[in-house]
């Protein structure tokens, strides 16, 4: 199958969305497909290609959302080139910029389209407005995302029951809608895949000591992800556990008010940013926690709770319905309802470190139902449905626009 994935966010970009794409891109590979990549190149305003013609990088403009680039919506420059690729299927993975662009070309040349609802927009308008009409903004992101999502796309992809409900109770989306959880390159995470040198490197920079009892969080540092809840919980943990230290690994335009928010509870010592961290290199650092702890309330599917569970490490997550399908309160993780339930399940597994063992070892095993493969496997599903769908309604007409296209 010659398939073609368009998105706004790839590698070197470190997000879930451009880890998602990779790994798809990687795993469909694998299974002996071959894929064709449309994404936005990230150092400057020039075109780009890759991989023998396979990949091509356009230009985009900054949006001011962390490191996105909005891409025009049909840059006609390579629209021969994408021609050329004589696509079996679209898979798109934004729907603004590139996502706008697939769906031109995917009714230009008569391929099927594929769209994966990636991100609950509407929990980021307010890197836009500021809080100026944060409601009618909200309004127009989700006349455009139902637009784009059931006018556009032939098969409509969602990770988690979460995002199923958003569209079929919310937004009133009447079609076929298929939940598949995105996967990760588990492999990558295994304990025995990790350097020891590179382990103990980080924990030579950060002066984590060997009995220091570690918590980790990784992901965007904006105050959708609740972070400060994490910092103002660590402050009472600190009195009942001395040796607790919180590391947060990622960047984002928040960062620099939550480290002032930690400097001022005076937990300079006990909470470390490290920064942007090298894609390759975010592995090493779920080896140096004992817990993974996260109290977003606005994730999709929550892929870093995936990666730390395929590290052996249990997470530790706030009640929210995108965690409630991976994490299973007791037996591969925990689940709490606030500040309260948090403090307290640290503080008892500290006390219990067979319970995190036991946990651990569930949490690996767990990890394999969200492996690149796996989620490769499901997608195929829907590409064959889509492609089968539209050959359907379009019959003898579909058939002969095949042939003209080969």
């Amino acid at each position: 199958m010659r398939i073609g994935l368009f998105t706004d966010t790839y590698p070197p970009y470190i997000n879930g969305v451009a880890t998602s794409v990779c790994m798809l891109k990687k795993a469909l590979e694998k299974k002996g497909h071959q894929v064709f990549l449309v994404t936005v190149n990230p150092d400057n305003m020039k075109y780009k290609y890759e991989d023998n013609g396979k990949t091509i990088k356009i230009p985009g403009l900054p949006t001011g959302i962390y490191d996105y680039r909005l891409s025009g919506i049909y840059p006609i420059r390579v629209v021969n080139k994408i021609k050329k690729w004589k696509l079996d299927v679209i898979h798109s993975h934004t729907e603004f910029g590139v996502g706008t662009f697939a769906r031109l070309i995917s009714k230009q040349l008569n391929i099927p389209l594929v769209h994966t609802y990636h991100t609950m927009y509407e929990d980021y308008v307010h890197y836009i407005t500021h809080g100026y009409f944060d409601k009618s903004s909200k309004k127009l992101v989700e006349y455009l995302t139902l637009f784009y999502c059931d006018t556009t796309a032939n098969e409509l992809i969602v990770p988690t029951k979460k995002t199923w409900d958003l569209f079929k109770e919310k937004y009133g989306l009447d079609k076929n809608i298929y939940i598949v959880p995105t996967g990760i390159e588990i492999e990558r995470f295994y304990s025995e895949k990790i350097k020891k040198e590179a382990v103990y490197k980080i924990k030579h920079e950060l002066k984590i000591k060997k009995d220091d009892f570690v918590l980790l969080f990784v992901g965007r540092l904006g105050k959708e992800k609740n972070i400060d809840f994490l910092i103002e919980a660590q402050k009472d943990l600190v009195s009942k556990i001395p040796n607790i230290k919180l590391i947060i690994v990622g960047d984002g335009p928040e960062r620099v008010d939550f480290y002032n928010h930690a400097k001022k509870l005076n937990l300079d010592d006990k909470i470390f940013f490290t920064g942007m961290v090298p894609w390759e290199e975010v592995p090493n650092y779920y080896q140096v926690a004992d817990l993974f702890v996260t109290a977003s309330t606005t994730e999709t599917q929550g892929l870093t709770v995936i990666e730390a569970m395929a590290a052996g490490v249990p997470p530790i997550c706030i009640d929210d319905e995108s965690f409630r399908l991976t994490v299973a309160d007791h037996l591969n993780g925990r689940i709490f309802k606030n500040k309260r339930e948090y403090k307290i399940i640290i503080n008892e597994l500290y006390k219990d470190k067979m319970k995190i063992k036991n946990m651990a070892k569930q949490a690996r095993l767990n990890a394999e139902l969200h492996s690149s493969k796996h989620y490769a496997e499901s997608v195929l599903d829907v590409y064959k449905h889509a492609i089968d769908n539209k050959k359907g309604r379009f019959g003898l007409i579909s058939d002969i626009i095949e042939k003209v296209k080969k």
